[in-house]
């Protein structure tokens, strides 16, 4: 089966290709020729996952799944939120979203925060919408090179280690995308 995952984003393209079987082709949007910018102007994960996956579908005709993440840390009311990749303003960078984040919570007690992850999959005409949530806490300062956007300061709940210390197969059993990305998978091995 071949699947079209409508990211530009490389890191998130290999970290999701590794959870899927074998048996899934997983194509990039530059492997079907969309260098197409789709704007995430929805105010919902779920909404901006719809808008890049019917894209693809009504433009190019492809069966594809889509996926919008979402941080949300209690104690700034869940922000960032829908906004994460951009939290600094444009251009989006990892370094400035991180640095705003930690001078946001400098003076807060509370740092529980959960990584929030919707996926819009579009097969056969129709459409499904699967989620995956990481409770955890912002730490104090980046621990970790590994991963990318908030994996360093971001602490899953009962581990010790930042997301950007854990290997990818760690990460993927229970990071907010690999929870959702095994709900997809779950679910196409039973769809016919």
């Amino acid at each position: 089966m071949k699947l079209v995952f409508a990211t530009n984003n490389l890191n998130k393209l290999a970290e999701v290709q590794k959870m899927l079987p074998s048996s899934i082709e997983l194509l990039s949007l530059k492997d079907i020729n969309c260098f197409d910018e789709i704007d995430e102007t929805a105010t919902t994960l779920e909404g901006n996952a719809q808008l890049k996956a019917n894209h693809i579908t009504e433009k190019f005709s492809y069966n594809c799944f889509a996926d919008d993440t979402g941080l949300e840390v209690e104690s700034l009311n869940g922000e960032p939120g829908v906004y994460s990749a951009r939290y600094a303003g444009e251009p989006a960078n990892s370094e400035n979203n991180m640095q705003k984040l930690l001078t946001e919570l400098e003076n807060k007690e509370n740092r529980k925060a959960q990584f929030r992850t919707s996926v819009c999959l579009n097969i056969n005409g129709e459409q499904f919408l699967f989620d995956g949530i990481c409770k955890g806490e912002i730490l104090q300062q980046k621990q970790g090179e590994k991963g990318f956007g908030y994996d360093p300061i971001f602490k899953p709940k009962g581990y010790h280690q930042s997301f950007a210390e854990m290997s990818a197969e760690e990460k993927n059993k229970i990071s907010h995308r690999g929870l959702a990305i095994q709900k997809l998978v779950g679910f196409l091995k039973k769809y016919k």
